[in-house]
Protein backbone atom coordinates (compact mmCIF):
# COMPACT_ATOMS: atom_id res chain seq x y z
CA UNK A 1 0.00 0.00 0.00
CA UNK A 2 1.33 3.56 -0.86
CA UNK A 3 -0.28 6.42 1.20
CA UNK A 4 0.76 9.59 -0.82
CA UNK A 5 0.67 13.14 1.37
CA UNK A 6 0.83 16.54 0.97
CA UNK A 7 3.74 17.63 2.08
CA UNK A 8 3.30 21.38 1.58
CA UNK A 9 -0.80 21.94 2.53
CA UNK A 10 -2.16 23.60 5.71
CA UNK A 11 -1.29 26.29 8.61
CA UNK A 12 1.77 24.35 9.54
CA UNK A 13 3.35 22.87 6.40
CA UNK A 14 5.72 21.34 5.40
CA UNK A 15 7.05 20.71 8.88
CA UNK A 16 4.02 19.52 10.87
CA UNK A 17 3.33 17.58 7.66
CA UNK A 18 6.89 15.42 8.08
CA UNK A 19 7.00 15.21 11.26
CA UNK A 20 3.90 13.49 11.23
CA UNK A 21 4.73 10.92 8.22
CA UNK A 22 8.03 10.13 10.23
CA UNK A 23 6.35 9.64 13.23
CA UNK A 24 3.58 7.45 11.87
CA UNK A 25 6.70 5.37 9.01
CA UNK A 26 7.14 3.06 12.11
CA UNK A 27 3.11 2.21 12.57
CA UNK A 28 2.09 1.37 9.48
CA UNK A 29 2.69 -1.01 7.11
CA UNK A 30 2.53 1.12 3.86
CA UNK A 31 4.62 3.17 1.65
CA UNK A 32 4.40 7.29 2.66
CA UNK A 33 5.15 9.41 0.38
CA UNK A 34 6.11 13.00 0.56
CA UNK A 35 4.51 15.29 -2.04
CA UNK A 36 6.41 18.53 -2.48
CA UNK A 37 9.02 20.97 -3.05
CA UNK A 38 11.75 17.82 -2.76
CA UNK A 39 14.81 20.19 -1.93
CA UNK A 40 12.78 21.79 1.37
CA UNK A 41 11.61 18.08 2.31
CA UNK A 42 15.28 17.20 2.39
CA UNK A 43 16.90 19.97 4.28
CA UNK A 44 13.62 19.59 6.83
CA UNK A 45 14.41 16.45 7.29
CA UNK A 46 18.02 17.54 7.94
CA UNK A 47 17.24 19.69 9.90
CA UNK A 48 14.84 17.97 11.85
CA UNK A 49 16.38 14.65 12.51
CA UNK A 50 20.20 15.03 11.18
CA UNK A 51 19.45 12.18 8.70
CA UNK A 52 18.75 11.80 5.09
CA UNK A 53 15.54 10.98 4.03
CA UNK A 54 16.60 7.41 3.12
CA UNK A 55 18.37 6.69 6.84
CA UNK A 56 14.94 6.99 8.16
CA UNK A 57 13.28 4.62 6.43
CA UNK A 58 13.17 2.68 2.92
CA UNK A 59 9.30 3.29 2.96
CA UNK A 60 9.37 6.83 3.14
CA UNK A 61 9.74 8.58 -0.11
CA UNK A 62 9.65 11.99 -1.77
CA UNK A 63 7.25 12.78 -5.02
CA UNK A 64 8.48 16.52 -6.13
CA UNK A 65 5.97 18.84 -6.75
CA UNK A 66 7.40 22.55 -7.64
CA UNK A 67 4.02 24.61 -7.07
CA UNK A 68 2.27 24.92 -3.97
CA UNK A 69 -2.05 25.84 -3.96
CA UNK A 70 -2.46 28.73 -1.15
CA UNK A 71 -5.81 28.93 1.22
CA UNK A 72 -6.65 32.02 -0.64
CA UNK A 73 -6.31 30.42 -4.16
CA UNK A 74 -9.51 29.92 -5.82
CA UNK A 75 -10.01 26.35 -5.84
CA UNK A 76 -10.93 25.08 -9.40
CA UNK A 77 -8.81 27.86 -10.94
CA UNK A 78 -6.11 26.33 -8.84
CA UNK A 79 -6.45 22.87 -9.87
CA UNK A 80 -6.65 23.74 -13.46
CA UNK A 81 -3.57 26.40 -13.51
CA UNK A 82 -1.19 24.87 -10.83
CA UNK A 83 -0.91 21.37 -12.76
CA UNK A 84 2.59 20.94 -11.01
CA UNK A 85 1.39 21.53 -7.17
CA UNK A 86 1.47 19.04 -4.15
CA UNK A 87 -1.61 18.65 -4.78
CA UNK A 88 -2.73 18.58 -8.01
CA UNK A 89 0.57 15.97 -8.42
CA UNK A 90 -1.15 14.48 -5.57
CA UNK A 91 -3.94 13.49 -7.10
CA UNK A 92 -2.53 12.49 -10.34
CA UNK A 93 -0.75 9.83 -8.83
CA UNK A 94 -3.48 8.78 -7.06
CA UNK A 95 -5.52 8.61 -10.44
CA UNK A 96 -3.26 6.95 -12.18
CA UNK A 97 -3.10 3.84 -9.48
CA UNK A 98 0.34 4.73 -8.25
CA UNK A 99 -0.98 5.57 -4.65
CA UNK A 100 -3.96 4.43 -2.56
CA UNK A 101 -5.03 7.09 -0.85
CA UNK A 102 -4.39 10.91 -0.73
CA UNK A 103 -4.00 13.37 2.64
CA UNK A 104 -4.41 16.93 2.05
CA UNK A 105 -4.66 19.56 5.16
CA UNK A 106 -4.43 22.51 2.16
CA UNK A 107 -7.36 24.41 0.46
CA UNK A 108 -10.30 22.80 1.36
CA UNK A 109 -11.94 24.07 -2.15
CA UNK A 110 -9.51 22.92 -4.09
CA UNK A 111 -9.19 19.54 -2.86
CA UNK A 112 -13.25 18.93 -2.91
CA UNK A 113 -12.87 20.18 -6.85
CA UNK A 114 -9.58 18.06 -7.51
CA UNK A 115 -11.15 14.68 -5.59
CA UNK A 116 -14.31 15.74 -7.89
CA UNK A 117 -12.54 16.75 -11.52
CA UNK A 118 -9.52 14.32 -11.19
CA UNK A 119 -10.73 11.63 -9.81
CA UNK A 120 -14.66 11.83 -10.04
CA UNK A 121 -17.85 10.73 -8.37
CA UNK A 122 -18.91 7.35 -7.55
CA UNK A 123 -21.91 6.90 -9.84
CA UNK A 124 -25.31 7.70 -8.19
CA UNK A 125 -23.89 10.13 -5.41
CA UNK A 126 -24.32 13.76 -6.82
CA UNK A 127 -22.43 15.16 -4.35
CA UNK A 128 -19.40 13.70 -2.50
CA UNK A 129 -18.93 14.86 1.36
CA UNK A 130 -16.99 15.12 3.73
CA UNK A 131 -17.40 12.73 6.71
CA UNK A 132 -15.59 13.59 10.30
CA UNK A 133 -15.53 11.62 13.18
CA UNK A 134 -15.63 12.84 16.43
CA UNK A 135 -15.63 11.39 20.05
CA UNK A 136 -19.51 10.27 21.32
CA UNK A 137 -20.00 8.71 25.03
CA UNK A 138 -18.48 5.26 24.98
CA UNK A 139 -18.62 5.18 21.39
CA UNK A 140 -17.74 7.82 17.74
CA UNK A 141 -20.53 9.78 15.77
CA UNK A 142 -20.12 9.94 11.83
CA UNK A 143 -20.75 13.73 11.17
CA UNK A 144 -22.14 14.49 7.28
CA UNK A 145 -21.45 17.05 5.81
CA UNK A 146 -18.34 18.65 7.94
CA UNK A 147 -17.61 21.32 5.63
CA UNK A 148 -17.82 19.80 1.68
CA UNK A 149 -21.78 21.46 0.74
CA UNK A 150 -22.59 24.15 2.07
CA UNK A 151 -26.05 24.85 -0.30
CA UNK A 152 -27.84 21.38 -0.14
CA UNK A 153 -30.78 19.86 -1.79
CA UNK A 154 -32.86 16.62 0.50
CA UNK A 155 -31.38 14.47 -2.18
CA UNK A 156 -28.09 15.66 -0.75
CA UNK A 157 -28.72 14.78 2.12
CA UNK A 158 -30.07 11.58 1.41
CA UNK A 159 -27.57 10.23 -0.16
CA UNK A 160 -25.11 11.31 2.53
CA UNK A 161 -27.42 9.32 4.77
CA UNK A 162 -27.13 6.24 2.52
CA UNK A 163 -22.97 7.03 1.89
CA UNK A 164 -22.55 7.21 6.03
CA UNK A 165 -24.82 4.19 6.70
CA UNK A 166 -22.90 2.13 4.31
CA UNK A 167 -19.29 2.97 5.94
CA UNK A 168 -20.26 2.57 9.22
CA UNK A 169 -21.53 -1.28 8.61
CA UNK A 170 -18.74 -2.22 6.22
CA UNK A 171 -16.05 -0.10 8.13
CA UNK A 172 -16.93 -0.40 11.50
CA UNK A 173 -19.40 -3.84 12.08
CA UNK A 174 -22.14 -1.65 12.73
CA UNK A 175 -25.26 -3.66 11.37
CA UNK A 176 -27.44 -1.31 11.48
CA UNK A 177 -26.15 2.30 12.34
CA UNK A 178 -28.75 4.49 13.84
CA UNK A 179 -28.73 7.54 11.06
CA UNK A 180 -30.00 10.90 12.54
CA UNK A 181 -30.91 14.35 11.33
CA UNK A 182 -29.41 17.55 12.86
CA UNK A 183 -32.39 20.11 13.29
CA UNK A 184 -33.14 22.12 16.29
CA UNK A 185 -35.81 20.06 17.98
CA UNK A 186 -37.02 16.60 17.57
CA UNK A 187 -40.15 16.88 16.03
CA UNK A 188 -41.20 16.01 12.09
CA UNK A 189 -42.40 19.64 11.45
CA UNK A 190 -39.43 21.44 12.93
CA UNK A 191 -36.95 23.37 11.28
CA UNK A 192 -36.14 25.26 7.93
CA UNK A 193 -37.38 23.94 4.07
CA UNK A 194 -34.10 21.88 3.72
CA UNK A 195 -34.70 20.00 6.76
CA UNK A 196 -37.89 19.39 6.72
CA UNK A 197 -37.90 18.13 2.81
CA UNK A 198 -35.12 15.87 3.72
CA UNK A 199 -36.96 13.88 6.86
CA UNK A 200 -39.96 13.74 4.68
CA UNK A 201 -37.78 12.06 2.08
CA UNK A 202 -35.36 9.97 4.61
CA UNK A 203 -38.86 8.78 6.30
CA UNK A 204 -40.29 7.61 3.00
CA UNK A 205 -36.81 6.09 1.25
CA UNK A 206 -35.34 4.67 4.37
CA UNK A 207 -36.66 1.61 4.26
CA UNK A 208 -36.01 1.23 0.42
CA UNK A 209 -32.53 2.25 0.60
CA UNK A 210 -31.75 0.40 3.83
CA UNK A 211 -31.36 3.54 5.83
CA UNK A 212 -31.81 2.94 9.90
CA UNK A 213 -33.29 6.54 10.09
CA UNK A 214 -34.17 7.87 13.49
CA UNK A 215 -35.66 10.68 13.06
CA UNK A 216 -34.05 14.54 14.14
CA UNK A 217 -31.19 14.85 16.46
CA UNK A 218 -30.42 18.03 18.40
CA UNK A 219 -27.01 19.07 18.72
CA UNK A 220 -26.63 17.92 22.66
CA UNK A 221 -28.35 14.47 22.16
CA UNK A 222 -25.22 13.96 18.97
CA UNK A 223 -22.79 12.67 21.43
CA UNK A 224 -25.20 10.73 23.36
CA UNK A 225 -24.04 7.35 22.15
CA UNK A 226 -27.56 6.63 20.78
CA UNK A 227 -26.68 7.75 17.49
CA UNK A 228 -24.24 6.13 14.52
CA UNK A 229 -24.31 9.31 12.53
CA UNK A 230 -25.55 12.84 12.16
CA UNK A 231 -26.62 14.00 8.37
CA UNK A 232 -26.69 18.12 7.50
CA UNK A 233 -26.00 20.49 4.93
CA UNK A 234 -21.67 21.18 4.66
CA UNK A 235 -22.41 25.04 5.98
CA UNK A 236 -24.58 23.72 9.82
CA UNK A 237 -21.83 21.05 9.85
CA UNK A 238 -18.48 22.82 9.63
CA UNK A 239 -19.91 25.45 12.13
CA UNK A 240 -20.98 21.89 14.36
CA UNK A 241 -17.84 20.51 13.90
CA UNK A 242 -15.75 24.16 14.73
CA UNK A 243 -18.23 24.51 18.02
CA UNK A 244 -17.61 21.37 19.11
CA UNK A 245 -13.90 21.42 18.60
CA UNK A 246 -13.56 24.75 20.35
CA UNK A 247 -15.99 23.73 23.64
CA UNK A 248 -13.17 20.31 23.92
CA UNK A 249 -10.46 22.59 24.49
CA UNK A 250 -12.33 24.91 26.51
CA UNK A 251 -12.96 21.89 28.78
CA UNK A 252 -9.39 20.98 28.80
CA UNK A 253 -7.97 24.00 29.45
CA UNK A 254 -10.36 24.49 32.38
CA UNK A 255 -9.96 21.32 34.37
CA UNK A 256 -6.32 21.38 33.79
CA UNK A 257 -6.05 25.00 35.41
CA UNK A 258 -8.45 24.08 38.33
CA UNK A 259 -6.64 21.44 39.07
CA UNK A 260 -3.00 23.31 39.20
CA UNK A 261 -4.66 26.03 40.68
CA UNK A 262 -2.62 25.97 44.71
CA UNK A 263 -1.20 23.15 46.16
CA UNK A 264 -4.43 21.27 47.82
CA UNK A 265 -5.85 21.35 44.50
CA UNK A 266 -2.60 19.75 42.99
CA UNK A 267 -3.11 17.08 45.92
CA UNK A 268 -6.21 15.90 46.17
CA UNK A 269 -5.79 15.57 41.73
CA UNK A 270 -3.43 13.31 42.18
CA UNK A 271 -5.61 9.93 42.53
CA UNK A 272 -7.79 11.24 39.70
CA UNK A 273 -4.40 11.07 37.21
CA UNK A 274 -5.33 8.31 35.47
CA UNK A 275 -9.10 8.85 35.26
CA UNK A 276 -8.42 12.70 34.00
CA UNK A 277 -5.94 11.42 31.54
CA UNK A 278 -8.71 8.94 30.07
CA UNK A 279 -11.09 11.64 29.59
CA UNK A 280 -8.72 14.19 28.33
CA UNK A 281 -7.86 11.52 25.57
CA UNK A 282 -11.62 10.76 25.18
CA UNK A 283 -11.94 14.55 24.37
CA UNK A 284 -8.73 14.80 22.16
CA UNK A 285 -10.64 14.93 18.08
CA UNK A 286 -7.06 14.46 17.13
CA UNK A 287 -6.59 10.89 17.66
CA UNK A 288 -9.46 10.39 15.56
CA UNK A 289 -7.89 11.54 12.28
CA UNK A 290 -9.14 13.80 9.21
CA UNK A 291 -12.68 13.63 7.06
CA UNK A 292 -13.08 10.90 5.01
CA UNK A 293 -14.05 12.48 1.53
CA UNK A 294 -16.97 9.77 0.66
CA UNK A 295 -18.81 9.37 -2.97
CA UNK A 296 -15.12 10.02 -5.18
CA UNK A 297 -13.76 6.95 -6.71
CA UNK A 298 -10.90 6.71 -4.92
CA UNK A 299 -9.83 7.01 -0.95
CA UNK A 300 -9.54 10.66 -0.23
CA UNK A 301 -8.70 12.28 3.25
CA UNK A 302 -8.87 16.02 4.15
CA UNK A 303 -6.82 16.42 7.19
CA UNK A 304 -7.32 19.77 9.78
CA UNK A 305 -5.80 23.21 7.93
CA UNK A 306 -4.44 23.62 11.63
CA UNK A 307 -3.08 20.07 11.61
CA UNK A 308 0.14 19.49 14.02
CA UNK A 309 2.56 16.57 13.79
CA UNK A 310 0.18 14.50 16.08
CA UNK A 311 -3.02 14.80 14.01
CA UNK A 312 -0.98 14.21 10.64
CA UNK A 313 -0.24 10.76 12.27
CA UNK A 314 -3.18 9.71 13.25
CA UNK A 315 -4.49 10.66 10.12
CA UNK A 316 -1.93 8.93 8.08
CA UNK A 317 -3.13 5.80 10.70
CA UNK A 318 -6.72 6.55 9.99
CA UNK A 319 -6.00 6.42 5.48
CA UNK A 320 -4.12 3.30 5.97
CA UNK A 321 -7.06 1.89 7.95
CA UNK A 322 -9.62 3.15 5.15
CA UNK A 323 -7.89 1.75 2.73
CA UNK A 324 -7.48 -1.59 4.01
CA UNK A 325 -11.08 -2.41 4.82
CA UNK A 326 -11.72 -1.46 1.34
CA UNK A 327 -14.04 1.54 2.00
CA UNK A 328 -14.72 3.05 -1.34
CA UNK A 329 -14.89 -0.22 -3.11
CA UNK A 330 -17.60 -1.44 -0.98
CA UNK A 331 -19.54 2.31 -1.03
CA UNK A 332 -19.19 1.91 -5.48
CA UNK A 333 -20.54 -1.60 -5.39
CA UNK A 334 -23.46 -0.52 -2.40
CA UNK A 335 -24.52 2.33 -5.41
CA UNK A 336 -24.20 -0.19 -8.07
CA UNK A 337 -27.02 -2.31 -7.14
CA UNK A 338 -29.15 0.82 -5.91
Amino acid sequence: MKIILDAMGGDNGPDANIKGAVNAITKVKAEIVLVGKEEIIRSKIKEFYGKEIEEISDRLTIHNATETIQMEDQPTVAIKHKKDSSMVVGFNILKQDEGDVFISAGNSGALLAGATLLIGRIKGIDRPALAGILPAYESQLLLMDCGSNTNCKPINLLQFAQMSSIYLKNTFGIEKPKIGLLNIGTEETKGNELVKESYKLLKEKSEELEINFVGNVEGRDAFSGKIDAIVTDGFTGNVFLKTTEGLGKFVKRTLKESLLKNIISKIAAVPSLPAINRFSKTMDYKVYGGALFLGVKKPVVKAHGSSDEKLFEYTILQAEKFVENKAVEQMIEAFDKK
